[in-house]
């Protein structure tokens, strides 16, 4: 008679309680109620804006107005292709400043390395705006910045490529171009610190015992490894950047104007909110466009 012997401890699989199987979902309500409620929803309500038709005066009414954005990029196409060119100047800025000086925290800071990574970050202490009227006074004409600018003859170079005029800089797209890239330079430097930091300090020392220069392990290892810190800084730059009107606003002029400037002078002065709300989904899709053709292109998807 063969006796059945019972199941070891390590041999019971026991199945998780249904209450135990819940708990991931009840971690993620709330994150999702709140993307529900303050993205999903005034996502669909400026989507019905979009396509309303009317006045403030006499009331909108959805009329599924869909020329609205036709017009709309007919009428601003210039903010359009100004806001992409700022910001795809300030992001590439931000990458060439942020690059060497995420570089030197991660390899060579040593024990400064959080006093200059607080020194990164100590600008947003302060309000966006003070930091960008600051740049009123240090860009002002007479100041020490033109002044020098036009001893080195630079102005004459940015006045040839249409980006300063009349030796002065405020009012003119490289102010617009300074504020941005002040603004937005330690959305690049964090990411990029974070993706060289972890790269195996090791891995240098073999390519220099394969006789490998600085620079080709720079080329071969370190690049490579940091680009993913190199594809997030440049969107987190690029993505805020193109939308952006406090820049355009307090250190250019008229002809400076970003599309961020129009769709907050539709919205609180012009009061015509399909237009604005049309403007801000051309926007979305453009930008969305940008990175996705960016991402594929740059070859990783491991973002940091």
């Amino acid at each position: 008679m063969s006796v059945t012997k019972a199941p070891t401890a390590e041999a019971v699989v026991r199945k998780p309680s249904t209450r135990r199987r819940l708990v991931p979902y009840w971690l993620l309500l709330p994150g999702i109620l709140w993307l529900l409620v303050f993205f999903a929803l005034p996502m669909v309500y400026q989507a019905s804006t979009s396509v309303q038709t009317g006045s403030l005066e006499k009331g909108f009414e959805v009329t599924w107005h869909f020329r609205t954005y036709w017009d709309a990029l007919t009428d601003y196409y210039p903010q359009f292709v100004r806001s992409l060119l700022y910001a795809g100047t300030a992001t590439l800025l931000c990458l060439l400043l942020g690059y060497p000086l995420a570089y030197l925290i991660a390899f060579k800071a040593g024990r400064w390395r959080n006093l200059v990574l607080v020194l990164v970050v100590a600008p947003f202490f302060t309000s966006f705006l003070i930091r960008t009227l600051a740049w009123k006074t240090i860009l002002a004409d007479g100041g020490a910045v033109v002044d020098a600018l036009n001893t080195l003859h630079v102005l004459d170079v940015t006045a040839w490529l249409g980006w300063t005029e009349n030796n002065r800089v405020l009012a003119t797209p490289m102010a617009v171009v300074c504020g941005l890239t002040y603004n937005f330079l330690p959305f690049m430097i964090l990411p990029l610190y974070t993706s060289l930091e972890r790269i195996d300090g090791r891995l240098h020392e073999a390519a220099g015992d394969l006789y490998a220069t600085p620079a080709t392990t720079f080329r071969k290892v370190t690049l490579p490894l940091s680009m993913p810190g190199v594809v997030s800084g440049t969107l987190l730059t690029f993505i805020p950047a193109s939308g952006d009107y406090v820049n355009a606003e307090l250190l250019g002029s008229t002809d400076t104007k970003m599309v961020g400037s129009v769709i907050q002078a539709q919205f609180l002065r012009v009061l015509d909110y399909p237009t604005a709300a049309a403007l801000s989904f051309i926007l979305m899709a453009v930008v969305l466009l940008v990175v996705t053709v960016y991402i594929r292109r740059s070859g990783t998807e491991d973002l940091v």
